[in-house]
């Protein structure tokens, strides 16, 4: 896959996240386990997560939740501070946010502007493969 066919298709995820809309509006914010039972693990598809629990809102809580035992392995969790970082998986600039020796943590999405979560380990090779990453853009509710 080219960079420019790499770069539409994440266009394509931050607009259906931004536009996805549920049957009914909500009016109160949810507290939503990120990878839902499974927890914050190597090798695991989150674009494909977040698209299925989008729309994010304005005050909706991420929990991040590493895996007690076995494999696949628990990764770190870092912000990326904007779209370019996410896309090349360049972690310069990067917020560390948990990492596996954690029992976990939260964020909360307090701002109409997009998230962009990833993971680091194996030099970055789940990240670059479109893996172990997500992004959020909360919006606010219907009026």
């Amino acid at each position: 896959m080219d960079a420019m066919t790499y770069i539409r298709g994440i266009i394509v995820l931050v607009v259906i996240t931004c536009v996805a809309g549920d049957s009914e509006p909500r009016s109160r914010s949810r507290t939503i386990l990120v990878g839902d039972s499974q927890g914050w693990r190597a090798g695991t598809n989150y674009t494909q997560w977040a698209i299925q629990n989008s729309p994010f809102h304005i005050n909706d809580t991420l929990v991040f939740k590493y895996p007690q035992t076995g494999v696949p392995v628990a990764q770190s969790v870092y912000l990326l501070p904007n779209m370019w970082s996410y896309i090349t998986c360049e972690f310069r600039g990067a917020k560390l946010l948990g990492n596996a020796t954690d029992a976990g943590f939260k964020v909360e999405l307090n701002q109409h502007t997009p998230y962009y979560f990833a993971s680091a380990e194996g030099n970055s090779y789940d990240c670059i493969a479109g893996l172990t990453k997500f992004i959020a853009v909360p919006r606010p509710f219907p009026h």
